[in-house]
């Protein structure tokens, strides 16, 4: 999952990375999807391979809190440094570390620069798949806005984790992105058939095609990387009945239901179900979603 390969010298373009060929056949199941993402390759956003490069031709000036900033905008390179900052734990290790920038601070900048050499990217991967692509974008734009709206509701709780409760959010799809950059003909299937008939849920077509639910893939993944504890528990929606849990389950369903606009029939819903979240009325949890969505909360 981590690529070490040496990286060119500073100021230099990057170099065409080697893609992964596509999965064109389900495999059998989840113990055979997350066998394979053990080992497969976790392409990132051109924009922060590019911006990662940059920063490494002045690594002297570069602080934890400016990696942080750029691995933040991104969910794959988030989760690959969390993946690698727990896989170098000794056994039995007990840590607190739960954020990127925690993360960057216990590695160190250099470590950091050396053990990620130039990173293979998803405009790469997907450079003949230009639909898969589109759809990737179309999820990362929706995993931001589901942070942002996890990160709203937690200041309003006043809740004291609310930062991993934004990254529970924007890490919340994440076997879905790993699934439009090595099997983008599947998933593109999912696609056409929802659009033929909207009714049908995900889940039960991810099962069909897949046959696996995402989020089983999730939680299987966070567990084998052995992502922080608090991380892994609040992304269980099997879960509901928690506050937190809840918070990025509707933040995510708001996510979702608003990516084309604010007239799904779902949202009424969405709202009181925010508004008891929040424990304000329904008229006053709409407002202050739209003000979340705004930037002005």
């Amino acid at each position: 999952m981590v690529d070490e390969s040496p990286s060119e010298a500073p100021g230099t373009s990057l170099p065409v990375p080697t893609t992964t060929p596509y999965l064109v056949e389900p495999l059998a199941d989840l113990a055979a999807w997350t066998g394979y993402f053990r080992q497969a390759q976790m392409p990132i956003l051109a924009a922060t391979a590019l911006a990662l490069e940059e920063l490494r031709a002045k690594e002297d000036d570069v602080d934890a809190g400016m990696l942080a900033a750029l691995i933040e905008t991104d969910p794959l390179m988030t989760l690959k440094l969390m993946a690698l900052v727990a896989s170098r734990r000794q056994p039995g290790e007990v840590t607190d570390t739960e954020t990127v920038v925690s993360s960057l601070v216990m590695m160190g900048v250099s470590p950091f620069f050396r053990l990620f050499g130039v990173q293979p990217t998803v405009e790469d991967q997907l450079h003949d798949q230009p639909k898969a692509l589109e759809g990737l974008y179309t999820l990362l734009t929706r995993a931001k806005r589901a942070g942002h709206f996890a990160l709203g509701f937690a200041v309003h709780r006043g809740d004291t984790d609310a930062g991993v409760i934004q990254q529970a959010a924007f890490l919340h799809d994440f076997a879905e992105m790993l699934m439009w950059c090595h099997a983008p003909t599947l998933v593109l299937e999912i696609r056409d058939m929802q659009r033929v008939n909207p009714t049908l849920r995900s889940a039960n077509l991810q099962r069909f095609v897949f046959n696996i639910d995402f989020d089983d893939l999730r939680q299987a993944l966070m567990t084998l990387w052995h992502l922080p504890a608090l991380l892994v528990r609040i992304s269980d929606g099997k879960h509901p009945d928690h506050p937190i849990v809840r918070n990025v389950l509707l933040a995510v369903r708001l996510a979702r239901h608003t990516a084309h606009g604010w007239d799904n029939a779902a949202l009424p819903d969405d709202f009181n179900d925010v508004a008891q979240l929040l424990n304000v009325a329904p008229r006053a949890a709409r407002g202050f979603v739209y003000k979340i969505d705004q930037g002005r909360e």
